[in-house]
């Protein structure tokens, strides 16, 4: 499996301990199969790391924009992170995630609401590294400085400013 890290610098062996534990999918490594979906996060000065991973004897976890997914990031929103898997692998929450679950946990939002909300959007994949054994099994290949941020930051913007516009429908009609 090939897979892409944006960074400011190039990361041989990535530390699982690093990240937040409250992203999507708890503390951990995180990577994209998605190497366009990579260069979207690039700002000035970034590079892309790329990787090949062996999946051979990992347990991995493979969500998809459902139920299973809204509750496990609800979770790991709130560090509460229940799943044991070396690699976890799916759809990436969009921005409003913080915003959606903040509504939803002060009762203003059902979860079957808040979940039609996080189903706006196009899917991007993100997969974590959630163990040593998983790091160790994923291969550096090099890296590259992201030529053209300004491209790739506009790309973002128009796809933002839709995901604004079709949130604000879907808002609308719950009024």
């Amino acid at each position: 499996m090939r897979l892409y890290h944006t960074s400011d610098r190039p990361i041989e062996k990535p530390d699982i301990y690093r990240g937040r534990k409250n992203a999507d999918f708890g503390q951990g490594f995180y990577l994209t199969p998605d190497r366009d979906f990579a260069l979207r996060w690039a700002r000035e000065g970034a590079v892309i790391n790329e990787y090949e991973m062996d999946l051979t004897g990992l347990s991995v976890f493979t969500f998809s924009r459902d139920q299973d997914w809204f509750d496990y990031i609800f979770n790991n929103r709130r560090a509460k992170d229940g799943l044991e898997a070396d690699v976890v692998t799916g759809p990436i929450a969009n921005d409003t995630i913080y915003d959606t679950f903040g509504i939803t946990t002060s009762g203003l939002l059902s979860r079957e609401v808040s979940l039609r909300l996080l189903m706006i959007g196009p899917v991007y994949i993100q997969t974590a590294l959630k163990s040593e054994k998983a790091a160790d099994q994923l291969r550096w290949l090099g890296s590259w400085k992201v030529e053209d941020v300004g491209r790739y930051r506009k790309i973002v913007r128009e796809e933002e400013e839709e995901f604004q516009r079709l949130f604000a429908e879907e808002m609308q009609k719950l009024l």
